[in-house]
């Protein structure tokens, strides 16, 4: 493959990545919901740990488990900001998040 055809491969990709962690984050958000009528703090470092685990385990490379961590992390940071902003909605929930 010439470098247009792996670029549009890549392009390809990232078009699903996007499309995944927005279902990651509706699945986190349905989450929050649940653990706000359950009175469950959003902060659960058992389940984080479990999440992060669950990663490095599934990674096969090229990507280090080092790697794979800091991009779950993010993740989950970013869900769980998107949580707080539905539970508080003031009208930032909506925008788009730099």
């Amino acid at each position: 493959m010439k470098l247009a055809d792996w670029r549009r491969r890549i392009d390809e990709i990232d078009k699903k990545l996007v499309k995944l962690l927005n279902e990651r984050s509706q699945c986190a958000l349905e989450i929050g919901k649940l653990k706000q009528e359950a009175h469950i703090p959003l902060y659960q470092p058992e389940r984080e740990n479990e999440v992060l685990a669950n990663a490095e385990s599934n990674n096969s490379g090229p990507l280090t488990d080092a790697a794979i961590r800091r991009l779950f992390e993010r993740i989950i940071d970013e869900a769980r900001a998107a949580e707080r902003d539905a539970m508080h909605p003031d009208g930032d929930a909506n925008k788009k998040r730099e």
